[in-house]
This record gives structure tokens, sequence and C-alpha cells, in this order.
């Protein structure tokens, strides 16, 4: 009998098995986790769960009755130490499982401070899992003193909730500005007047040198020689693909197990899907951080087992909610030449183009501008810079 094993129970893993069982497949399929947890959204961990105002419940991406009911070997709590691509087989746990498709939805793995730098003491957390954030939580009480190392999204995310929960804040990004890698100047400077307006202490071009403390943090001694009381610690500084199982198992990597346009890998009957895989792009090579990279691509994969798919088209949309701002980012600005800002007030926009075309859109409280953006860019068309400068312009009028 056919046997399809998912290695990986978050965003990819569960839409890969769900799909194969609403297309049909009647194989058996089993879905493995190492967290005890069912499968559940992870970019509310840092938000709302955080705050305190999304139960554990609701961060199911499907009931737990679900993998049951539809006939889904759903095995938390359980480590898979080897995959034996020659034998089809998996280890997990104490059990060899042979399989006759292999995914690896094994995601990202977060970035760590040195444990020579204090990376290893109590009080040094990174938000990855639901584990991470329940760790912390406790800890977000009004007046406590907590040093965020890193300034991306993750990072910022994390400062507004303790922001708006009354804690001090100091955020360092060793960057010369925050988002640096993945925004313009211009986002960066809406963000940084957001968070300041908020009491958030952001300092950029400073690096930390390292912690301090016995057992526990209690302070940070930074590039610049400046000492922090902090009472705790959040790591942002970003993440890996999880690719060591596949590593150990001989398949190819580059940046991320590396698939053909359908998520094959180089070793027969073995797919990759989501944070840990990397695919063909525009004539190179990407790895896409993001919930719905996560569920087209593990859907594709799953209709390719069954012989019912085709290439994976990624259309990159992203999103970040900090304190009442919602940004939402269609497409990829990877080599843009200038920025054009859309101010509507409360609703800003800033555009990325690469010579007259438009590669990217950041928007912030304007959904309206995200909407037709993502639009634009998924047709491959462009849009008037400037009609998009006059905010009393139609956007709409960009898609005629």
């Amino acid at each position: 009998m056919d046997h399809v094993i998912v290695i990986g129970a978050g965003q990819a893993g569960s839409s890969c098995v769900a799909k194969l069982r609403n297309g049909g497949f009647e194989g058996k399929v089993t879905l493995i986790g190492a967290e005890t947890a069912p499968p559940y959204q992870r970019p509310p961990l840092s938000k709302a769960y955080l705050m305190g105002d999304m139960s554990l419940e609701r961060l199911y991406l499907r009931p737990e009755s679900f993998y049951a009911e539809h006939d889904i070997d759903l095995r938390l709590g359980v480590e898979v130490s080897a995959i034996d691509t020659a034998a089809q087989t998996v280890t997990a746990g104490d059990d060899v499982l042979r399989y006759s498709d292999l995914v690896l939805a094994t995601g990202s793995v977060p970035n760590r401070l040195p444990a020579g730098i204090g990376g290893a003491l109590d009080g040094v957390f990174v938000v990855r899992d639901l584990g991470d954030v329940d760790a912390m939580s406790p800890r977000f009480v009004k007046g406590a003193r907590v040093l965020i190392v890193g300034g991306g999204y993750i990072g910022l995310e994390a400062a507004a909730v303790a922001a708006k929960l009354g804690l001090e804040v100091v955020l360092v990004e060793m960057a010369d500005r925050i988002l640096q890698r993945v925004a313009a100047p211009e986002t960066s400077d809406f963000f940084r007047a957001l968070h300041g307006s908020h009491g958030v202490d952001i300092r950029e071009g400073v690096g930390l040198d390292r912690l301090t403390g016995e057992s526990a943090v209690d302070g940070a001694i930074l590039s610049d020689g400046t000492r922090l009381d902090v009472d705790f610690v959040i790591v942002g500084v970003g993440i890996a693909p999880g690719s060591a199982l596949a590593e150990a198992a001989g398949v190819v990597l580059d940046n991320g197990i590396a698939t053909d346009a359908q998520g094959r890998t180089s070793v027969p009957n073995v797919w990759a899907a989501g944070d840990c895989a990397s695919f063909p792009y525009r004539g190179g090579r990407i790895r896409l951080e993001s919930v719905p990279n996560a569920i087209d691509q593990a859907e594709c994969v799953a209709q390719n087992i069954m012989g019912t798919g085709g290439d994976y088209v990624a259309r990159p949309w992203f999103w970040s909610d900090q304190y009442d701002v919602k940004l939402q980012i269609a497409g990829l600005n990877t080599g843009y030449d200038r920025v054009i800002t859309r101010d509507g007030g409360t609703a800003k926009s800033f555009w990325y183009y690469k010579g007259d075309t438009l590669l990217a859109v950041d928007a912030a409280n304007d959904p309206r501008g995200y909407m037709i953006g993502k639009r634009l860019i998924e047709a491959g068309k462009t849009a008037d810079p400037a009609l998009v400068a006059d905010a009393s312009s139609d956007l709409k009028a960009l898609l005629k």
C-alpha cells in the first residue's frame, strides 16, 4: 500500500496531509511532529497569543479530531532520528516506518546567541514555537526590563507587545537601521517612528557584546560600551532552514533543501515544502519564509504525489502586525533602485521599482494599496509612479 510520511507538523505538513485526503488519496498518511501540540499557527505566537488575546485552541490549524476523522496517523512528540533513502524508511522514535513517498516539511530553526556571550543563560529566549512563548510570557509584566536583540519583524513584533503591556523596552540592531535586510529606508523610518511613539528605545548600529549574569541574565554590555540592566532578553536574529535531517540522508542542499519546480528533491520519492525548501524562481532559486508559501507549496507537492499537479508558481506575500498597524507586503523587493511613497495619512504604502518595473509594495494600514499592488505584480504589470505618489488618485485606475 502507498504510504506518504510527512515529517514536520507545522503549516506545510498539515496542509500537505489535508490536501492528500481532500484530493482523494487512499493510501496511508502519517504526519510526524516533534512538538506535543497538534499543528498550529505560528504568526500569532509573537502577537495575539503573547498578548493573551488568543487561546491555545484558536491557534490550532484544524480541530484535533480532524486527523483521526481523515485517517491521518498524527504522531506528536516524536523525533525523527534518521532517514534511509535506499530502504525508504524513517526512524521515528522507536519505530521504523516504510514510505512510498516522503515529504520534508521541517521548517526552520531560530539563530541563537553563542553560549560564550551569555546565550545559554536563563531568561534568554527566541520566538519560534509554542514552548518558547509559553516560557517567556510570565515575564511580560508591567515595568519589567526587556532587551530585544535584532530589528527584524520578529523583534519589532515582540517589542510592540512588550510596550503595549507596559514593559521597558530596548531594542538593538547592529545594522545601520532596523529592517535593513528586508525593507527600504522609508519602511524602516515608518516603523522607527511608530515604536518611538510607544516608548521603545531603538538603538541602531549597535550590537550586543555580551550578556551578564551567573546562571540567569541580569544585564547586557553593548558594542558601544553601554551597560544595561535587564530582566530578560528576546533574540530575533533570523532563522535557518531546518535541513539537518535531509543533509544526513544525502539530500542535496542549496539555501535549504533544494527542490525542482514540483517539489522533488535530489532523491527519488523525497519531496520538500515550506521554510526548509528552496525552489526555482524567475531564473534563480529562492526560499520563502511565509505562511502562504508553506500552504501553497505543500498543497502543490501533495497534488504532484497524486499525479494531478504541476509546477509551483510562487506569489510572495507577507504581513506583520505591530500596535494598530497592519503591514501587508506583496512581491519581493530584491534589486529595487527606487521607492515611491504614497501617503494617505493613516494609510501609507511604499512601492518598489527596478527601472519601470514594479517589484513589491509595503502597505501600512493600506489594504487597497496592497491588493492593487499584489494584482499588478502577479499579472506582470507595473504602475505609473506619478499616479502612485498622488494620494488623491484612484488606484483602481492602475488596473486598467
